[in-house]
């Protein structure tokens, strides 16, 4: 495969398993399902994978990859634009300690859903979305047991109409929306999530806690969601607005919600516009924005107003 350049950034189609020049590198990467590649680390110069992250082989060499390489600013955009055409970028075996990194907000309780368990992309209540958002299991003494589910927005909204009761889709929420296949392939981004929107709201109302995390892990299956289990030290960036791939992604418990279980946790960032290039200024209007709409609920447990899950 050609490596990216500094002035132009191609779409990078990787094989199922095998190699990708980029970044002047050679990486090991997999693609599990069509809109996500895995990249597992560097390869050295004589071809074998570089290890790192395995603590106690000899030779392991802890590396933070995506610092040091991926988001340099000469090949920044190049992989900006490798996530929007992909979909998911994942990235294994990454040591990084990064000052950037905040922790995810938001906690689910045994008798509600929090939002962060419905599907969505962040920064949901504004005209502007974060390009991306990457979300990261660090390097910690305790393993990650719940999942976070990641799909193409447009297929997560056409397995949420499938997968619905018959008698919620009668319900007078929905009433005359045309909810056919043909007509959700049609739809734009807004459509979309105004569907969504009703879609998610009943469902909140009419089921109970388990009743629509059941529901959910439906949507999952019948979306193709990725949501493989988290490893120790693992990056996702999740295209989260753009034109090419817009995805979405929730927190996904795979089995009942009873609580009191020992979990490690997770932290994130919106690398474009919390990482500046040289030259830029971050916006901390935006930011701030973003940040005070996460977990931020209103009355009784709804969501904010402005954003989709809430009034339409």
């Amino acid at each position: 495969m050609p490596a990216a350049t500094q002035t132009s950034a191609p779409t990078h189609t990787a094989p199922t398993m095998g190699l990708l020049d980029f970044a002047n590198r050679q990486w090991r990467v997999r693609r599990p399902k069509p809109f996500v590649l895995v990249i597992e680390g560097p390869v050295d110069q004589e071809g074998k994978e570089a290890k790192e992250g395995q603590e106690g082989q000899e030779g392991a060499v802890p590396s933070d990859y995506l610092h040091e390489q991926l988001l340099l600013p000469e090949w920044r955009e190049a992989f900006y634009q490798l996530v929007d055409n992909t979909g998911l970028v994942v990235c294994l075996n990454l040591h990084t300690e990064h000052p950037s990194y905040r922790d995810v907000r938001g906690r689910s309780s045994k008798g509600r859903l929090s939002q962060g368990e419905y599907y969505h992309h962040d920064g949901c209540t504004g005209p502007v979305k974060p390009r991306f958002v990457e979300i990261r299991c660090p390097i910690q003494p305790q393993t990650r047991g719940v999942a976070t589910a990641v799909a193409p927005h447009r297929d997560v909204v056409k397995a949420m109409v499938q997968m619905l009761p018959a008698k919620l889709a009668a319900g007078s929420a929905l009433a005359g929306q045309a909810m056919d296949t043909s007509t959700i392939t049609q739809m734009d981004g807004a459509a979309l999530d105004h569907l969504q929107g009703l879609i998610t709201r009943t469902v909140r109302k009419k089921l109970d806690a388990e009743g629509a995390r059941a529901y959910f892990r439906q949507v999952d299956a019948a979306a193709n969601a990725y949501f493989e289990p988290w490893a120790l030290g693992e990056s996702r960036f999740i295209a989260n607005a753009t034109s090419a791939m817009s995805m979405q992604h929730r927190r996904a418990y795979q089995s009942l919600h009873a609580g009191g279980v020992a979990n490690g946790h997770l932290v994130k960032r919106w690398p474009h516009e919390e990482l500046p290039l040289p030259g830029q200024v971050l916006d901390p209007a935006l930011i701030a924005a973003l940040c005070i709409e996460e977990g931020d609920e209103g009355h009784e447990g709804e969501p904010a107003e402005g954003c989709y899950l809430g009034l339409h």
